[in-house]
């Protein structure tokens, strides 16, 4: 591609569009557009998805499918850092990232999302199957069209709907193995599409000057940081059960139960401490739990299904 041959130059670049200087690019600015932190957690959690289906794949196609994953997912981040270059310019979070930073013209990042989001859906379809293709396609276009430039910019409950996009790689995951997508999948789905409302709103209270600066209207913008904390420990405490269902159906056993039990029992307590103190020491604790919450619910998932592999 010509626009990313080109990032490279030895004197900076001037984005006529954005009247931008653009300095030399380096390949760290085009890791940093795939939004790696995000990445992790979306490619474990597809991961979990793949480890968890039933049959067998090929280990070879199994690395194939969390790259795709992985790809698919930075391509929508850095889809979202194009569309969203004036916002990030103007929020303190953002405005070092590589196209607000002048690092990089806006028409390289898109050209790089957009062969990256065309390329980690053609290798899903041809190397692994196109069921898992297909829900890659949507988690893409959801986070882009749905999120990004529907509902982020005009409601307060925009992460509520376009959360789901964050929820998709279990089931694609899943789906690479199986080609099909049943209740096991669905309730993965479930659990990270209720985790994300109370995560992501502990980082706008902390964060909430910076949205309302960027013209951003989440729910602390909006309605204020006490009824925000309030909304949080009300998707909490409907977290807890979604958690739980996939023990009661049948598919989980004591150890996942135990720690499900008690990681809620803990984001319990974090959002009464949020909506108790309503400080930005709560909610910035609130929110580094809320990865530990996840990750450590999904490790269960994973150490509960290989102890009942090896009783039977």
């Amino acid at each position: 591609m010509n626009s990313m041959t080109t990032a490279i130059a030895e004197e900076p670049i001037l984005a006529s569009d954005d009247n931008i200087i653009v300095e030399e690019v380096n390949i760290k600015d085009y890791i940093s557009l795939l939004k790696p932190r995000v990445m992790s957690l979306v490619v474990f959690t597809g991961f979990v998805g793949l480890f968890l289906a039933p049959g067998s794949i090929h280990p070879f196609l199994a690395v194939i499918a969390i790259f795709c994953i992985a790809l698919g997912s930075g391509a929508a981040g850095a889809i979202n850092m194009w569309y969203e270059r004036d916002i990030d310019a103007v929020m303190e979070r953002t405005k070092s990232r590589p196209i607000p930073a002048g690092r990089m013209p806006p028409e390289n990042a898109l050209d790089f999302a957009l062969v990256s989001a065309f390329a980690s859906v053609f290798i899903m379809a041809f190397a692994v199957n196109l069921a898992a293709a297909g829900l890659l396609l949507t988690a893409i276009l959801f986070y882009v069209f749905v999120y990004t430039i529907w509902l982020k910019p005009r409601t307060p409950q925009n992460i509520v709907i376009g959360g789901a996009a964050g929820a998709f790689p279990p089931m694609i995951g899943w789906a690479a193995v199986t080609s099909d997508i049943t209740l096991m999948p669905i309730l993965l789905f479930a659990i990270v599409f209720m985790w994300t409302p109370p995560h992501f709103w502990a980082l706008s209270l902390y964060r909430c000057k910076d949205y309302a600066k960027a013209g951003i209207p989440m729910l602390p913008v909006v309605v204020g940081n006490k009824r925000t904390s309030i909304h949080m420990l009300l998707y909490t405490f409907l977290l807890a059960p979604v958690t739980l269902a996939p023990v009661m159906l049948g598919y989980c056993g004591l150890l996942y139960l135990v720690t499900a039990l008690y990681l809620n029992a803990r984001f319990i307590y974090c959002a009464c401490q949020v909506v108790r103190r309503g400080d930005e020491k709560s909610a910035r604790k609130m929110f580094g739990f809320s990865l530990l919450y996840l990750f450590a619910l999904f490790v269960a998932l994973i150490a509960d299904h290989l102890s009942y592999v090896q009783v039977v």
